[in-house]
């Protein structure tokens, strides 16, 4: 499912320029479509063997999820696959409101914030509203239906989920305890994952893998696990794995590091100047870690890597998602951080553009309505390739039917709310 991007990318950056002042958005890479196939077959003894479609992927699906759900992908409409890659926002409380919006749209899902938040019982009917707006549309893979859920000073079901202690609690458990800290970490990672469940939810955009600098970083502070590269990564991947266990997809970010900078990609786009010797010496350092513990998903920071891609906010840049495919080795969903965000809305069109970088979610553009529409006219005009659309699209299935399969062979305990509460409370205790 991987297109080549870089080469393309690069010729199409100055037709990106012009396209800025038309209606339509900007052209996406065209990858090695004209690749032939040999006139005649090969020998039988040359021939390479089917792969085993029970085999797991890397990040999860089997090779036979991943093949289903390219054909899938195959057999969408332009308007359907468009959907398929936006995680919507929506305003209020009513789950009519995300059900429409899911509907209408044939979005992906949605990711509920706390402005959506009414209680208990209304979480659970707006993610069971989204659930069936997603099915009825013929989709026998689930919704994503996301949240904001890192604990601490993030944690968007505040009154309704467990209260955790912020990531930080994490690295000090790790510094202080070792492999039992990490199995701490698991076991409030599993636990958020079924608590999460339980309420309808079937992604977490959490761990943070971003590695602090301190006093001077604004945004993320406690919501890192560690100003240390080596207990950051260990937090990172015992996390992982735990969320893993649970059966809920996690979202890893912000690659490739928020916690480097000083300014607030809510507001502006911050400079990360770091040389690549030192991304690698210390702000990758999780996020290798995150895929080696098999990492389902990565969220795109919005940052001006200057290392990388200098310039370009690093969800719209190909050469940032060509490093983490390339390099880090990552071969799951690249989701962008919400595309509300100031550091985003500094280009025309960043939604499509982030599409032809290299995403395959776009997470919470300002108008979904807006949105949909320009990638449609993108794809029907040829400047973004169909089998650009089928391959994030593609992935995106793939990754939900890998939840759906985990979750059914993992049901949610009874006691999952005491078990999120020790869990926190262990977690806690551990990294004080």
């Amino acid at each position: 499912m991987r297109l080549p991007r870089t080469a393309a990318a690069l010729l199409i950056g100055a037709a990106l320029v012009a396209a800025c002042s038309q209606p339509a958005p900007e052209t996406a890479p065209e990858g090695d479509r004209g690749t032939r196939a040999p006139a005649t077959s090969p020998p039988a003894d040359a021939r390479t063997p089917d792969p085993d479609p029970d085999q797991v992927t890397s990040w999860g699906p089997t090779v036979g999820e991943v093949a289903r759900a390219e054909q899938l992908a195959r057999e969408m409409t332009t308007e359907q696959l468009a959907g398929q890659v936006i995680v919507g926002r929506y305003d209020g409380t009513d789950p009519a409101a995300a059900a429409r919006l899911v509907s209408e749209l044939h979005l992906a899902g949605v990711c509920v914030t706390s402005t959506n938040v009414a209680g208990e019982a209304q979480v659970r009917a707006t993610t069971a509203a989204v659930a069936q707006a997603h099915a009825a549309g013929g989709r026998d893979w689930p919704a994503v239906i996301g949240v904001d859920e890192e604990g601490g000073i993030v944690a968007h079901l505040g009154g309704v989920a467990t209260e955790f202690p912020p990531f930080a609690a994490a690295g000090a458990a790790v510094a202080s305890r070792d492999e039992a800290g990490e199995e701490i970490v698991t076991r409030a990672a599993r636990a958020t994952a079924l608590e999460l469940r339980s309420l309808g939810f079937t992604w977490v955009f959490a761990p943070v893998a971003d590695v602090t600098i301190g006093a001077a970083d604004p945004t993320i502070g406690s919501r890192s696990p560690s100003g240390d590269p080596a207990l950051a990564a260990r937090a990172v991947s015992a996390a992982v794995a735990g969320y893993r266990q649970g059966g809920l997809v996690s979202t890893t970010k912000h690659f490739p590091g928020h916690g480097g900078v000083t300014a607030d990609s809510h507001e502006t786009l911050p400079s990360l100047d770091s040389s690549l010797p030192q991304l690698r010496g210390r702000d990758l350092r999780p996020f290798r870690a995150a895929v080696e513990a098999g990492a389902p998903a990565i969220m795109m920071a919005h940052l001006d890597v200057q290392a990388l891609q200098d310039g370009m906010p690093s969800s719209l840049a190909p050469k940032v998602y060509d490093f983490l495919r390339d390099d880090v080795g990552f071969e799951g969903v690249a989701i962008t951080d919400s595309l509300g965000m100031g550091a985003a809305l500094s280009r025309d069109f960043p939604a499509v553009r982030a599409l032809a970088a290299g995403a395959d979610l776009l997470l919470m553009p300002v108008d979904a309505a807006t949105t949909h529409e320009l990638v449609v006219r993108a794809v029907e005009d040829g400047q973004v390739p169909r089998e650009r659309l089928e391959e994030a699209a593609g992935r995106v299935i793939a990754l939900q039917l890998w939840q759906q399969r985990v979750a059914a062979d993992r049901p949610v305990p009874p006691d999952v709310t005491e078990q999120a509460q020790r869990a926190a409370a262990d977690l806690a205790a551990a990294g004080s």
